[in-house]
């Protein structure tokens, strides 16, 4: 087992197995987490603006962002779960330069393919608005926000295969540092074009769009010579020779990949379909969802990047053969995501007012329905945030062991049965409307958050013997 890598994963290597791999958890999932924060602060800013042209924009928005965000989080489960591949060579060898080599160059393949096709599928996404029922009015507005979003689609998957190669190296300060970057970039677009300042032209919606490109594009760049210049990265020269094929690699990639794309899918559908739902309730309902929504989702950043350094610890361990470095390396990040969520959800019963406040101005008339309808499915949000937190680091785990066939079908269940079903029952046949959605939402990740914990908890069944 190398201790150079397993200190630039996050060491340190001395004292007792359970503290170090809480040091060594804490100092990998930190720079990740803050750089989902980051993440989330970019589209915060875009709702920030978009919010204040009015009720029916946001809402427009939000439709298209629910078509444009399940794609590219789907599909950055099948090009990001390169960290696992790399960390698990790394585990076996000290120096699997062209193992890593071969499985980024292919991870870039899929990001440019996959990222094409999103594209394609986000110009049919208002013919899919209009079969579910929305409002014209919010569709036509939608449509051309949502077909200049979809030339972001394939520097957004190269930027997360890039940023899982640095954080699989044990550079996750890379990701943070041009996540904070992008944020500024964002936010310059937006004041330019949304608005028309710096001489730039009012384009409301279609300048918000046209930040994100440029957003998009910085980051690609801004990766690209960050790894050309950090010496250790450099030498794996990941963008040598990118027209070879490494077929065994890719294939890898495709067969561990794509059932993390589908349990992203799934659990990603299930908050989409949400808004779909709330869209045919009320213009204003789904305005005060996607408040709520952006919340939450803030919140999950933290135990989102606790699982992702998960995955990059319980690898290492895995293709180290280290059963018991596995085991401490799961629970220790299970816990701690779990305990983070604690914080959020006793904020958000708290402080609510106040944690809205960071998109709109909650005292202004014009915003009291979306806020009323906000401020009532934040409570919900803040009773679900420990079975996120814990569903997101336990799958973040089992990634790690490239278990990901069971853990799919156990989130397509959770998320569609026990969730959906609740969603659309609750809100169209009870009189709860809107809070019958974020029930139903609760209930997936309730039903989620106990399935991929008992599955954890039984690894050693198929760690050894390679069964489901």
């Amino acid at each position: 087992m190398s201790q150079t890598y397993a200190q630039s994963a996050g060491g340190p290597i001395d004292g007792t197995p359970w503290r170090t791999e809480l040091a060594a958890t804490l100092r990998l999932s930190w720079p990740l987490a803050l750089a989902n924060l980051l993440q989330m602060l970019t589209y915060a800013i875009d709702v920030m603006f978009i919010a204040r042209l009015g009720d029916e924009p946001l809402a427009a928005s939000g439709l298209a962002v629910s078509i444009f965000g399940i794609l590219i989080w789907t599909l950055s489960g099948i090009t990001g779960v390169v960290s696992a591949l790399i960390a698990a060579a790394l585990g076996r060898r000290a120096f699997a330069v062209r193992e890593v080599r071969r499985s980024t160059r292919m991870a870039l393949w899929l990001a440019v393919g996959l990222g094409l096709v999103a594209t394609a599928v986000c110009w049919l996404g208002p013919a899919f608005m209009r079969l579910t029922g929305q409002e014209e009015r919010i569709v036509l507005m939608a449509e051309g926000y949502l077909f200049l979003l979809s030339f972001a689609c394939v520097p957004f998957l190269i930027a997360n295969v890039l940023r899982s190669f640095v954080s699989a190296l044990g550079r996750p300060v890379f990701a943070t540092s041009i996540t904070a970057l992008g944020i500024f970039v964002n936010a310059a677009g937006n004041y330019a074009f949304v608005f028309g300042n710096w001489g730039a032209p009012a384009l409301g919606l279609t300048g918000a769009a046209i930040a994100t490109i440029i957003t998009a594009i910085f980051t690609v760049l801004a990766y690209v010579v960050a790894i050309q210049r950090d010496r250790m990265m450099r030498r794996y020269f990941i963008f040598g020779r990118l027209w070879r094929p490494e077929w065994q690699a890719l294939r890898d990639l495709i067969v561990i990949g794509t059932p993390v794309s589908l349990t992203i899918m799934a659990e990603g559908g299930l908050f989409s379909g949400a808004a779909f739902l709330m869209g045919r309730i009320g213009a204003t309902e789904l305005a005060g969802h996607l408040l709520a929504l952006q919340v939450a989702a803030l919140a999950f950043q933290v135990p989102f990047g606790v699982g992702q350094a998960a995955t990059i610890r319980v690898g290492f361990f895995y293709g180290a053969g280290d059963r018991d470095g596995m085991a401490r390396a799961g629970w220790v990040a299970i816990v701690t995501g779990t305990g983070f969520m604690v914080l959020t959800a006793s904020i958000m019963m708290l402080a609510p007012r106040l944690v809205l406040s960071i998109y709109v101005d909650v005292d202004a008339q014009r915003n009291a329905a979306m806020v009323g309808f906000a401020l009532t499915y934040l409570y919900v949000a803040a009773a679900f945030q420990l079975f996120d937190g814990l569903q997101a680091v336990a799958v973040g785990a089992l990634r790690g062991l490239q278990d990901t066939r069971i853990p799919m079908w156990i989130a397509i269940f959770s998320y569609w049965i026990p969730g959906f079903g609740l969603c659309f029952y609750l809100g169209f046949a009870t009189p709860l409307g809107g809070m019958g959605v974020w029930i139903g939402l609760a209930i997936g990740l309730v039903v989620a958050a106990a399935l991929l914990v008992w599955r954890w908890a039984r690894r050693e069944q198929f760690v050894l013997t390679g069964s489901p």
